[in-house]
């Protein structure tokens, strides 16, 4: 298959990495060829973490070149705003309404952006955008710690990830603790929904 690139955004904390490993996992499932970058930045909470998932038979390394991301999944608002250099015109944005002010907003006395800006922002690289409320989908699923399960849901209904939704459920099976398993499940369907009557 010709070259997908994924770019997950947000901070240390939003479970950025399993969500990762289930995209990678589902994808190398199927038989592509897979390849998940390390965790960049600061992966403590509270810290900017980009993960970069590239698929595709003649992919051999894992950074994605600016402008060349097909989808980027921001867990949070203005990390995804940082990670725009990536986007282009043809890059499909879900984000999620979640605000975690950075550490530098805070030294410097600065207020966090309004969302409305933020999304502006966003729709100035590309008109692709799917805002998902992911934080009260998460609570409805049965904790917020679920929201990357929910993104993953809300990826898999937009039908432009060339892995199946079947392969992405059974790598969150593998991946995820059998005492939180129903709970993600859920979630993941919460946000499977929630994009299927936006689109």
């Amino acid at each position: 298959m010709k070259e997908f690139n994924i770019v997950l955004a947000g901070v240390g904390g939003q479970g950025i990495l399993l969500a990762a490993e289930i995209l990678g996992t589902a994808g190398m499932r199927e038989g592509l060829n897979v390849l998940v970058s390390e965790i960049h930045g600061m992966a403590q909470r509270g810290g900017a973490v980009v993960s970069t998932i590239r698929i595709g038979d003649k992919v051999s390394a894992s950074t994605i070149l600016d402008g060349q991301a097909d989808m980027i999944l921001g867990f949070e608002l203005l990390e995804t705003l940082r990670s725009l250099k990536y986007a282009s015109d043809k890059t499909l944005v879900i984000v999620s309404y979640e605000k975690i002010p950075p550490p530098e907003l805070a030294s410097k006395n600065l207020p966090y952006p309004s969302i409305s800006d933020i999304i502006e922002k966003i729709h100035r690289f590309t008109k692709k955008v799917i805002v998902v409320e992911a934080a009260s989908l998460a609570e409805k699923a049965g904790g917020s710690l679920t929201q990357n399960i929910v993104l993953i849901g809300a990826l898999a209904a937009t039908g432009k990830l060339p892995i199946k939704k079947e392969s992405l459920m059974k790598a969150l099976s593998e991946l995820v603790p059998k005492k939180h398993l129903k709970m993600n499940i859920k979630a993941f369907d919460l946000g499977y929904r929630y994009v299927k009557k936006l689109i």
